[in-house]
């Protein structure tokens, strides 16, 4: 019998299932999170400490206009309100380039900053470094930063579709109020 899988098809079930490649111990709930320095998609760079007194969404997602990937990020966009009504911000990251970034921004009217973790360093810095098909990417994975700058809630496990609402809702149960 002769089966039919597209090149992308089997990439994106890849991204699913690889293995880290660093040495990065799982990050504690309640530490400080990992600061970082990045630029967004229009060149401006970022860190942690710009969001000091306000809850962050730092979510890594492997490849920029990939299915997942899309998704994740259109759902964010699609409750953007929801978050900004309890002051969050949200920030995507992966390894794709500042120029990649503002395509797949323009492209899906994205109104948060995608951070270029070119170097791979946030990501290893959060443990979602990883490799496959000799390619570096990072796992699809978000991390809750509390206003102290203190990691609240880890997802190791995200369903693109459902994600963004989930985090809203952990986020008010977490005490995310509205301003």
């Amino acid at each position: 019998m002769k089966y039919a899988f597209s090149l992308p098809l089997l990439f994106l079930a890849a991204l699913s299932m690889g293995k880290s490649v660093c040495a990065t111990e799982v990050l504690a709930i309640g530490a400080p999170a990992p600061e970082f320095e990045l630029s967004d998609q229009a060149g401006q760079l970022h860190s942690l400490e710009d969001y000091r007194d306000q809850w962050v969404v730092l979510y890594f997602y492997p490849k920029d206009e990939t299915p997942g990937c899309t998704t994740e990020a259109c759902e964010f966009r699609d409750n953007i309100f929801e978050f900004r009504k309890i002051n969050v911000q949200i920030l995507g990251v992966s390894f794709d380039d500042v120029e990649s970034h503002r395509k797949f921004a323009e492209h899906h009217d994205l109104p948060f900053p995608l951070l270029a973790d070119t170097e791979g360093n946030a990501a290893e810095a959060y443990g979602v470094k990883t490799k496959m098909f000799g390619m570096t990417v990072a796992k699809r994975q978000t991390f809750l930063i509390d206003p102290a700058g203190n990691l609240a809630k880890h997802y190791d496990k995200v369903k693109p579709e459902t994600h963004s609402a989930e985090v809203l809702a952990d986020l008010k149960a977490l005490g995310a109020n509205e301003q």
